[in-house]
């Protein structure tokens, strides 16, 4: 009896997923970490959570800015909810400049990463609610953005390691 071979996440090839589903995933994942960041009791747990938060941000709003804005601003003949959007971006790497690689000393550190996690979440839920389900109508090849979002996430996280 011949036993089938287990197929690993290494040897499948990984399935190319929607630009919008890619994102929605890096908004999960910060929000995840923004969660144990709360829950933290620890400096140096929350230093290292810090730092995990400031890397998705910066690659996140990197390649929103690089690929995925452009193709919906284009798309939609947009002339409001990108710009906001960017503007957005801006202030939250004020932000993260406040915050990164800066030890965790208090109430106004903690107090820092609470406005960093109520911007970002605020921001998620007009992209998610407004943005997304746009570029979903538009005519924009998502599965495409999504493979260069993809590549070039990956370009990223090697260079903030």
């Amino acid at each position: 009896m011949a036993t089938a071979k287990k197929v690993t996440r290494e040897s499948a090839a990984p399935k190319p997923k929607e630009a919008t589903s890619l994102l929605r995933a890096d908004h999960k994942l910060v929000n995840d970490l923004f969660a144990e960041y709360e829950k933290s009791r620890s400096n140096v747990r929350k230093k290292q959570i810090v730092s995990m938060i400031c890397k998705e941000l910066t690659i996140h709003a990197q390649i929103e800015e690089e690929i995925f804005y452009p193709a919906v601003k284009a798309a939609l003949k947009d002339k409001e909810l990108i710009p906001e959007a960017t503007v957005e971006h801006a202030t939250l790497k004020d932000l993260i400049a406040q915050v990164k690689d800066v030890d965790p000393d208090g109430e106004i550190f903690d107090a820092k990463i609470k406005v960093l996690s109520e911007y970002v979440k605020h921001h998620v839920k007009e992209e998610q609610n407004e943005i997304f389900p746009k570029a979903k109508e538009s005519s924009l090849d998502l599965l495409e953005i999504g493979a260069q979002l993809t590549e070039r996430k990956a370009e990223l996280s090697e260079k903030y390691k």
